[in-house]
């Protein structure tokens, strides 16, 4: 009788790169995820290939100028960026728009919201292989890039907030308009909403794939729709009720499944909770003045100080902290946190275990924005002096 010899074939982890350039990425980025056959065992996130020096040119630039500066930081989020900046600059002056003016902001930045969370369910129906719902979504997005374009002039780049106000008023007939847009769009948005929830191929694709826990949330400091799919009840706009969100009803939305289905689920809800807030807006719209301040009469220099505001943006909270020395018309500082920067670089455990094949579905979930991320001062302490780098040093980190 013969004996049977085990032979123990040893287990080789192979390293695969997902980007910088990739068919499931619209923005440079680089994972490298390590496989032990068609399971990940380790992700690394690289980043830094599309620093532009924002921070810095905010510096080089006055107060007013970077209002246009920092709404070019993203094209899918420029009001609320724009807006966070604004607010920080009232800061500064103590000054306070009136509310018609705070409920226009709201209509703008909702607005975005919903394209932003239509345009990421898109391209997650894109990922899964569904070509033809991902050009029904973005085709119903035009409904909401139209009525942006109505009331900000610009259908992606805004430039509609300005300090102690907004740019642009709107009369009876726009906001008639915006209203019918919308009227139109909420029943597509449910329907988008009951095809996510009930199609058995995105069900099966999304459902229990990047699972994370509300502990895991809170602790690696996941911020926006990514933290709500875990149960955590975090926004900016019930926290903070700045502009007129201490005045518009609306619910916070959470899920607590916390996988890469509740994500894009949590993001259909709030498009669906953005445009009944904005038609309540369209409804109670203040008539309590002019919500255009005089741009001549406002102050050309700043006082010392600090200020430190925050938005909820489509991706979670985002920060912006602005320094004046009251020694000229430029900031002395400006410095952006972006919620990407959180979401995107402590989601690493996420991809653990997982197969290949769900890393670029994990990663839409997670409705990624590399050029809001990439920021980025070098100071020597000891030397204190501030270098520059070329792009090849910046992204292989050689300081």
């Amino acid at each position: 009788m013969g004996v049977t010899k085990i032979v123990e074939i040893p287990v080789v982890t192979t390293e695969v790169p997902v980007g910088p350039q990739h068919p499931a990425l619209h923005e440079p980025l680089l994972l490298k995820v390590y496989a032990e056959g068609e399971e990940v065992v380790k992700v690394e996130v690289n980043t830094g290939y599309n620093h532009r020096g924002i921070e810095k040119l905010c510096e080089r630039n006055t107060f007013y100028r970077d209002i246009f500066v920092v709404g070019r930081v993203c094209g899918i989020c420029n009001a609320v960026h724009a807006n966070c900046y604004v607010r920080a600059l009232e800061q500064l002056l103590d000054l306070h728009p009136n509310k018609r003016a705070q409920y226009l902001r709201v209509l703008a930045m909702e607005l975005e919201r919903v394209h932003s969370h239509m345009l990421i369910n898109a391209v997650m129906a894109e990922i899964v292989g569904f070509e033809t719902l991902f050009m029904q979504i973005m085709l119903d997005r035009e409904r909401v890039m139209k009525a942006k374009e109505i009331l900000t002039g610009g259908r992606v780049l805004a430039d509609y907030m300005m300090v102690g106000g907004v740019r642009r008023d709107i009369d009876e007939e726009k906001r008639q308009r915006i209203r019918e847009l919308l009227l139109k769009l909420k029943p597509r948005v449910e329907y988008y909403r009951k095809v996510f929830e009930e199609d058995e191929t995105i069900v099966k694709r999304l459902e229990g794939v990047g699972r994370i826990s509300y502990s895991e949330a809170t602790s690696h400091s996941l911020v926006g729709p990514t933290a709500r799919g875990s149960g955590v009840k975090i926004d900016s706009r019930v926290s903070d009720k700045y502009d007129a969100y201490g005045e518009i009803p609306f619910n916070l939305v959470t899920r607590s499944e916390g996988d890469s289905w509740a994500r894009m689920m949590v993001r259909w809800d709030e498009a669906l909770e953005s445009i009944e807030m904005n038609i309540y807006i369209l409804e109670h719209l203040p008539s309590d003045g002019n919500p255009v301040p005089d741009e001549r009469r406002l102050p050309r220099r700043f006082p010392p100080g600090e200020a430190y505001t925050r938005v909820e943006a489509q991706r979670g909270e985002l920060t912006y902290y602005v320094m004046s020395d009251g020694k000229g018309q430029n900031p002395y500082r400006v410095k952006i946190r972006t919620p990407s920067f959180n979401n995107i670089i402590n989601s690493a455990f996420m991809y653990i275990g997982y197969s290949l094949a769900d890393v670029p579905v994990m990663l839409t979930s997670l409705d990624p924005c590399i050029s809001c991320m990439e920021r980025v001062t070098v100071i020597d302490l000891e030397k204190n002096t501030r270098y520059r780098l070329d792009l090849k040093q910046l992204a292989g980190g050689k300081l």
